[in-house]
């Protein structure tokens, strides 16, 4: 039955660095067609957030027991009227806490082993069920649903991707500054480039739209489009 339910939904696969903007447009996608709405990255800032949590290092040497923890992972999203879908681990929302600049970088820590990834895959791909899926993340396209009609991957220049992380971050985070979120940023984008495991990087036939210099409206009026010319008939206009 869930084979059948998976085949019978469609998934829109949204990808990009850091500062694209891709949660806010997959939010927004998924808002707009009334489908479900996969924010990848949040389940491996969840990781490192449960691990710091529980005192497990962010290191090699606890892989296994990263992936167990991914594996077992209590994780639930509440689609919010306004503003970011809410993130609740164990029943604690936590949603302010994931953007926080330290477990972005433990994210991409994790996101780097095996075992975290494999635990997760199962997870994320359950999110798939009808009437659709649009999903958000680094390799959404690539390998967690190769198969998607319409994939999308976003770029932007690292300027601009560090100026929009920091209005975000400067509201919650007190001693943050531009330079440092620039320095994070291209460290993340370098590690996230060259990693063994699942590099990001745009899936074959993937549509790509660069943010730099247009709206989010405009962005997503490209990316329904695309959908529409991907999926013709399986979404709702309005």
């Amino acid at each position: 039955m869930a084979a059948q339910s998976e085949e019978l939904a469609p998934v829109v696969t949204i990808d990009g660095p850091s500062g694209t903007g891709k949660g806010t447009l997959a939010n927004l996608l998924a808002r707009k067609l009334d489908w479900h709405y996969l924010d990848s990255g949040a389940l491996y800032r969840a990781v490192a957030w449960t691990a710091l949590r529980d005192g497990l290092a962010l290191e090699e040497r606890e892989e296994e027991s990263l992936g167990e923890l991914a594996r077992t992972l209590n994780i639930r999203f509440e689609p919010a009227a306004e503003g970011p879908v809410r993130v609740y681990i164990d029943g604690q929302e936590v949603t302010q806490e994931l953007r926080s600049g330290p477990i972005s970088e433990g994210a991409s820590v994790v996101a780097a082993m095996q075992p975290v990834r494999d635990g997760l895959l199962e997870l994320q791909r359950s999110f798939r069920r009808p009437p659709g899926l649009v999903a958000d993340g680094r390799d959404m396209g690539t390998v967690v649903f190769p198969e998607a009609p319409a994939k999308i991957f976003l770029t932007a220049t690292a300027e601009e991707r560090a100026r929009r992380r920091y209005e975000q971050l400067r509201a919650h985070e007190t001693d943050v500054t531009l330079e440092r979120i620039t320095q994070e940023l291209r460290q993340r984008d370098e590690r996230d480039a060259h990693r063994n495991v699942a590099p990001l990087r745009a899936s074959e036939g993937a549509y790509i739209i660069d943010t730099t210099n247009i709206s989010i409206d405009a962005v997503l009026a490209e990316a329904l489009e695309r959908v529409r010319r991907c999926i013709p008939g399986k979404f709702a206009d309005g």
